[in-house]
């Protein structure tokens, strides 16, 4: 009878775990969803990265992730990290009642041109709707106090969209971001001494150096 106790004692906990966890996940996508009647107050930044007037921010995402780096020859014969566009990787996270909740992936995949060009993608992890962008301009990590200011990260950037999507339901949290703004980057950037590629034999090799920084997602203002 005690072992039977016991396991009704255990499934109880497991289902108060699965509710409770599946209560802050609804807590978390009505809090996302909803961003846009929130007020998302990015840091004054330079002009050159600012998005252009009439474009409003409606959601930011603390990122975790990795910057990725191959082993390619100098033109003048030796050899240096190289950074690899084609493999961004990052989880953005939103602080929820205390909790990190995952709200957007941002990694490489095929546009949604006809032509199927891989591009730097942010997709929804609550609705799936995704945005695709390009780099506009992008200023050196600690040449500004206020958005950008820890020097020897990767470069801050303002990124325009090329292509949006919304989610197989029809989901439109991204759909309608023009630019995304990173800010506030750490870490990131390739080793000051070249260490790992100073060899022809190091030719081809990756590294991926771990990074975090603010991305701030902006559509045009209604």
């Amino acid at each position: 009878m005690s072992y039977n106790l016991g396991q009704k004692s255990k499934k109880t906990e497991g289902v108060r775990s699965l509710l409770a966890a599946a209560l802050v996940l609804a807590c978390a996508f009505g809090t996302v969803t909803n961003a846009a009647a929130q007020k998302v107050t990015p840091p004054s930044a330079p002009a050159e990265i600012t998005p252009e007037a009439g474009n409003t921010a409606f959601a930011v995402g603390h990122a975790l992730g990795t910057q990725g780096y191959i082993c390619l020859p100098t033109s003048t014969g030796g050899t240096s990290w190289t950074v690899l566009s084609a493999r961004p990787e990052a989880t953005l996270f939103a602080r929820v009642f205390g909790h990190d909740i995952q709200i957007i992936t941002h990694f490489l995949s095929p546009d949604n041109s006809p032509e199927r060009v891989a591009r730097a993608t942010w997709q929804s992890s609550l609705d799936s709707s995704k945005v695709w962008a390009v780099k506009v301009k992008g200023i050196p990590a600690g040449s500004d106090p206020a958005s950008c200011p820890n020097t020897g990260a990767i470069d801050c950037l303002l990124l325009g969209q090329v292509g949006t999507q919304e989610g197989p339901t029809g989901g439109k949290f991204l759909a309608k971001t023009t630019f995304i703004q990173r800010l506030n980057t750490r870490g990131g950037s390739a080793p000051a001494d070249n260490a790992g590629c100073t060899a022809a034999t190091d030719v081809g090799h990756q590294l991926l150096v771990p990074y975090s920084a603010d991305y701030f997602f902006y559509r045009r203002a209604e």
